[in-house]
Order: structure tokens, then sequence, then C-alpha cells
């Protein structure tokens, strides 16, 4: 503002620079992206009105040597975390949180009471009528059948580590070296005070661990970064690698019986959201027994069930046929309005949350016994138990978007590095065994009609067409 005098009278005069609306807004402009790039730049989360809501780890949690993994590749994903659906709740506010439930855990509901014995099957491998006798727990009373009829092939040190961990457990496994095993990020600096991490591990794993001198064999115990590592002597459990890590996957709540929440996270997936924020906005806020993500294509089991013959994600197809068969036959039907507040039937199970209660525990034990029952593809199985069991679960089946947002996802390992010793011998344990195709009587039985997966099919198309 600048002053004349003029005949006498002070006059005022603004300055020709800011009486142009057009350069004032200009100028408004650059200075406000310039301050929203600074912090866009600074900010741990580099997105915009999504601060950082703690200090995370800066430090590298583990160093690996530079020829391990080199052949499994990052699968891109083109969403930006910036636009994720969640938004997570101040750090500090959900340890408090989450440390106060675990604390008060005792007061939760009855737990389930576990069948004891012996058995020539690590899970029992009981009949269909025997297992289906066990769905409706409404007598709390009843023993479950839920592993543990042949020992856990581990070491007593790993046991006594398993059950002193409290709180929160994040679980993954590694059978017959498929995977890398790979550092979570993103962690918040208390995390490693009050979240336990676990990846079990068989020997031709461990032979590939010390191979590329990730560890040593000569220790008895072993710690890969945040990782704990246990030893499964799995020649003691299943003969495919994969129902070996269905154990760890299902049966985490027998694993680590004084944990209050769980992570099951495929040791295919990198974590890049701390768990305690994953667990406190699937599980807690949305008062839930279980979170898992929605299956990205497919909605009912019938479909799942077809591409695990069309890729041959299992090798006996007539063996898939007739699971499905006795599934439809014991009420299994497709997707509908009426299974709702259940939004799938098919899940993507790479990464599942758990609240260690009575319902959830019991699902658990139910899929194990399907699974040993048929094979460890988990998601044929899903609907079947999820549908019948009662207690009913509380599920979050969370979209496919946000599963993208708070894991990395890499391909599994298809080419080892010197096949020598341990290795060739994961490399004979993991010939593939020649597919069995299916008969031509998807819907006819002997030549008559009709399979008993007809009406599930029939409806499954209508539905479709609606």
């Amino acid at each position: 503002m600048m002053r004349y005098h003029f005949m006498g009278k002070v006059t005022t005069s603004t300055p020709l620079l800011f009486k142009s609306k057009l350069l004032c807004f200009s100028l408004f402009y650059l200075f406000t992206a310039l301050f929203l790039a600074l912090y866009t730049s600074l900010s741990q989360s580099k997105c915009l009105f999504r601060s950082s809501p703690f200090d995370p780890l800066q430090t590298p949690l583990f160093s690996y040597p530079s020829s391990y993994g080199e052949h499994k590749y990052a699968l891109p994903t083109h969403r930006s975390t910036c636009s994720s659906p969640v938004f997570f709740t101040d750090y500090w506010t959900v340890l408090k949180e989450i440390r106060d439930l675990c604390r008060n855990s005792s007061l939760a509901s009855p737990v389930l009471s576990y069948m004891q014995g012996q058995a020539d099957s690590f899970g029992g491998n009981f009949s269909t009528q025997k297992r289906i006798s066990y769905f409706d727990h409404e007598n709390s009373s009843l023993e479950v059948p839920c592993g543990f009829l042949k020992k856990f092939p581990i070491s007593n040190y790993d046991q006594v580590e398993m059950e002193s961990c409290n709180g929160v457990v994040v679980v993954s496994a590694i059978f017959n070296d498929h995977d890398k095993i790979r550092q979570p990020k993103g962690l918040g600096s208390k995390t490693l005070d009050n979240v336990c991490f676990f990846m079990f591990i068989d020997d031709v794993t461990l032979n590939g661990l010390e191979y590329h001198k990730v560890i040593s064999k000569e220790s008895p115990q072993h710690k890969v970064g945040v990782w704990r590592i246990v030893r499964v002597l799995s020649k003691d459990l299943y003969e495919n690698p994969a129902m070996n890590g269905v154990i760890p996957k299902y049966l985490v709540h027998r694993l680590f019986p004084n944990t209050k929440f769980s992570i099951w996270i495929d040791a295919k997936l990198q974590l890049i959201i701390d768990p305690l924020l994953l667990i406190h906005t699937l599980i807690v806020s949305e008062n839930a027994d279980m979170a898992i993500s929605k299956h990205p294509f497919y909605v009912h089991t019938m479909d799942e069930a077809m591409a695990t013959a069309r890729w041959k994600k299992w090798w006996d197809v007539d063996a898939l046929k007739t699971q499905m068969e006795t599934y439809c036959d014991n009420g299994l039907r497709p997707w509908s309005r009426k299974k709702l507040p259940y939004t799938s039937d098919v899940p993507d199970s790479a990464m599942i949350l758990r609240k260690h209660e009575l319902s959830s525990n019991l699902f658990s034990c139910l899929m194990f016994n399907e699974l040993e029952a048929f094979n460890p593809r988990d998601q044929l199985a899903f609907a079947y138990v999820r549908d019948h069991m009662k207690p009913k679960l509380k599920l979050n089946m969370f979209e496919v978007e946000v599963f993208e947002q708070v894991v990395m996802e890499y391909r599994h390992n298809l080419k080892h590095i010197g096949e020598t010793g341990g290795r060739e011998e994961g490399s004979k344990r993991s010939k593939i065994k020649r597919t069995k195709r299916a008969g031509s009587d998807l819907l006819y039985v002997n030549g008559s009609c009709c399979s008993k997966c007809q009406k599930y099919l029939l409806e499954m198309w209508g539905e479709s067409h609606k």
C-alpha cells in the first residue's frame, strides 16, 4: 500500500502487482503446489492427506546374499496405495488397544476341547459322515478332531518359544524350497516388541538356505531378520509338501495356544503394512472372527474347482470330482444373495487374519480335516465348511484392492541353483505326478442322469444369467 499527497490530501493506492486477480490466484496456486509437492516427497506414505501414522523402522531387517532368490520376481500391481479403500487408525492408538485386548483375552468366550489320541495320520483322516458330525458345535463339551493325533515333529526349544508367544503372531511356511524368506516392510517402532514372526521350513528348504549361506545348520536355533525359523521333520507328516504347509496355516491356534490374534501369510507374499494396523482395521474394527480377501475372479466354488482342474493345480482331477460331488451331496450350494452377509464363496487364502476364539478355531479345525481328507486346495472346502458350521463365523471378506495394497506378491521359485546335496533330494521329492484326467461323466453317472452336482451347476448357471 502506497500513500500520496495530492492537493493537501493523503490518498492510498494498491500496487499494480496486486490489482490483477488472475495473477494473485496464479501465485497462490504456485505456492500451494510447491508446498504439497514438498509434503508428499517428505511423507513416509508418499500420499497426500495420508501421513505415516508412526515412525517406522528405517534400518534393513536383514541383508541377504546376492545369489539368494535371484530368480524370484515381484508381480506388479498398478494400484497406488494412496487410493486404498482402507484408512488405517493411528499406530499408537492401535498399539494400546491391541495390547489391552490381549491382556484381557482370558475373559474371552469358551475354548474348544480337542480330541486326543493316536492315529496313523496327523489329522486322523476321518470318514465324511464322521467329519460332518463335528460341524454342529452347539454342545461345547464335544471334543473336536484338530490334528496332533501324531506328534508334530519340531524341537522342544522351538515349541517353548511358540508357546511363550503372547498377543499377535505372524506365521508363514516354506516347504520344498519354493519361496524366498521375505522381510516385512513398514513395521512400527514398537511392533517387534509385541508381534512374533515364525517361519516353518522343511529340510529341503533348510539345505537351500545353507547353500546360499543365509543360515548355518551348525546352530540349533535360526533367525533370519524378524523371522524365527522352525525346522519341521516333514518326512514324519505328509508326502505332499503343500499338505505339510496346511498345518501351520490352519492349526496356528494350536501351535500358538497363548496368542489372541494371528496373521497367516503365504511365503510368496511380503507384508508392506504393519501387522498391528492390519489386525485392528480388518478384525477389531469390523468385529470379525476372521478376515480374508475375496478371490479376484470367482464367486462360486465350482468355478474354482473347474479352474483347479483346467490349470492342473491338483494332479488328480477324478479325485477333485469326487470331492465336489461329496460336497454337493451334503448341501453345498452356489453363492446367492441368500448367503449374505457372506459376499462370496471363494477366497484368496494367501493371507488370513484371525481372532483366536471359538468360532474361528472351530472353522480352522474343520477346514484342516477336509484338507486332509481330499487335498490342500483350501478354496474348494471353504464355503462348504463356512456355510454348515455352528456357531456361525463372523467373516470379513475384504475387496481384492485391499489385499493388493497391503502385500507385495512374488512368483514362486521355479529354478533351483546348484542341484547338490539336499537340493537333489528336494528335486526327487517334488516330482510332479502325472495328471489324472476326469471322466466324461461330469453331469452323468454310469451313463444315466445325473451327477450329484447337477443341481448346483444349474443353479450356478441360472444365477449367473440373472
